[in-house]
């Protein structure tokens, strides 16, 4: 008796516990985090001792300083669309003192492989024309337009001037150099320690000078690993090697003198044939939080005259042994010579930086 007496105390008991468990509150399951934000925007601040660009000084070998704003967008996780615009300091010919840049494009991802696909558009403001007064090669009567043409031939109107050289350095240049390319890039990172990537760049007006330009350049970067450094600091070598193909300028340009037929005495009368080359680039790069040091060593396999008819270098000299058909004039610059860069850069992600 005691038995049963006991086991309806023990259910009577765990019904109680049962219905007095259904009157509690049950605790909410934590809110799901919020979906990530598909915008971004990175800030960039760079100072430097050389603008250099493709091998080339922008800045005359003279210090740079730069500046730019990307806008970011992922509409997928593997997929962004970015337009920016960046400016930098330079040292023209035609007396532009500042490269503003406006880009814009997309970026899919697979896997380890990053594409990279935009248009990119080199304004330069403030340029003057370069060149002998009144119609003909290198003449600057139209404020930096192409000279006036016989209608139905190549030659201008006033025939061609015996000189096309400019006051400051003799080589002749428009007012307005500013010019646009396309792109495509590929990375592939192998592992935390190893990528490698290949760009490919189109212009049908390298400079505003006529000229088309393929420049394909490929790299490859090493990223120390993390237990080399402490206290957040970061190293990578990295290592550039690009060439700029390059064809023949507008008649601006052009050096030597045609017959009044328009036979020509040198091949580069009605434009020039700018020379191709090759520009490789090696460097270490120091990183902590946002700040990156990066020292470099650029390098081309142009000579000063070739450099000279390409750049148009104010301050170009010259030399008997310059002279040659693309450079009647024997102007030569060192722009295109080896050259040693550093370069302090910040770059703030509001994404991954602020947060």
């Amino acid at each position: 008796m005691k038995k049963v007496a006991y086991s309806l105390v023990l259910a009577a008991g765990l019904v109680s516990s049962s219905v007095m468990a259904a009157d509690m509150a049950v605790k909410a399951p934590p809110p799901a985090p919020p979906p990530p934000n598909p915008w971004d925007v990175v800030v960039t601040a760079a100072l430097m001792n050389d603008y250099n660009f493709r091998g080339i000084s922008q800045s005359n070998h003279k210090p740079s300083t730069a500046a730019g704003f990307e806008l970011r967008y992922n509409s997928w996780p593997n997929f962004q669309w970015y337009g920016g615009v960046s400016g930098e300091s330079i040292d023209f010919p035609n007396n532009a003192a500042a490269e503003i840049d406006f880009y814009g494009g997309i970026r899919p991802t697979f896997d380890k492989l990053a594409l990279d696909f935009g248009a990119w558009y080199y304004w330069y403001p403030g340029g003057q024309c370069f060149g002998v007064a009144g119609f003909g090669v290198g003449g600057c009567a139209d404020g930096g337009g192409l000279p006036a043409l016989i209608p139905g031939t190549n030659i201008p109107i006033g025939g061609v001037p015996s000189s096309n050289f400019q006051p400051f350095g003799g080589n002749v240049v428009l007012k307005n150099v500013s010019f646009w390319e396309v792109y495509g890039k590929a990375t592939y990172t192998f592992n935390d320690q190893w990528a490698a990537g290949i760009q490919e760049w189109y212009s049908p007006s390298v400079l505003n000078s006529g000229a088309p330009g393929w420049f394909t350049t490929g790299n490859v970067t090493f990223t120390a690993p993390s237990t080399w450094f402490t206290n957040g600091l970061g190293m990578y070598i990295s290592g550039d090697l690009g060439y700029w193909a390059l064809g023949t300028s507008n008649i601006f340009y052009g050096v030597g003198s045609p017959d009044v037929q328009g036979n020509l005495h040198n091949p580069n009368a009605f434009g020039v044939k700018y020379t191709s080359y090759a520009t490789w680039d090696v460097g270490i790069g120091f990183t902590y939080k946002v700040l990156t040091l990066d020292l470099r060593y650029y390098d081309t396999n142009l000579t000063k005259a070739e450099c000279s008819v390409f750049t148009s270098a104010q301050n170009a000299s010259f030399s008997p042994g310059n002279i040659t058909l693309q450079n009647p004039g024997g102007l030569g610059t060192n722009w295109c010579s080896a050259a040693f860069v550093a370069k302090l850069s910040a770059a703030v992600d509001f994404n991954t930086n602020l947060k």
